[in-house]
């Protein structure tokens, strides 16, 4: 399966997670996504100095795009592929929604 095979079934997976599964609905907060905003900019600094260095490298066959390193184009964004986005997204939002669930208002609303 390729990366971005593996960051789409990801995206789906955490979406119904947080929605569904957890109803925790963190993607529909406005806290959320400026948390996110803070977040994907720290990571697009630290993927864009990894792999614009070439110290991580990624096979073009099963990304978006090629495995030239460019800064934009090519299914790059800062030098990282566009997958790394959406799987950081996809950790970011599991975590979070976990985190939420199993948390201190979770287990005072089960207490009461």
């Amino acid at each position: 399966m390729t990366y971005t095979a593996l960051t789409l079934v990801a995206l789906v997976v955490v979406v119904v997670l947080d929605r569904w599964v957890l109803r925790t609905r963190l993607t529909s907060s406005s806290t959320w996504w400026l948390s996110y905003a803070i977040v994907v900019g720290f990571q697009l600094l630290t993927n864009g100095w990894l792999t614009g260095r070439g110290i991580v490298r990624y096979d073009g066959d099963v990304i978006v795009g090629s495995e030239r390193i460019t800064a934009f184009g090519e299914g790059r964004l800062v030098f990282a592929p566009v997958e790394d986005l959406g799987f950081g997204f996809a950790l970011l939002l599991a975590t979070c929604a976990v985190w939420v669930r199993l948390g201190p208002r979770a287990r005072d609303a089960k207490e009461s």
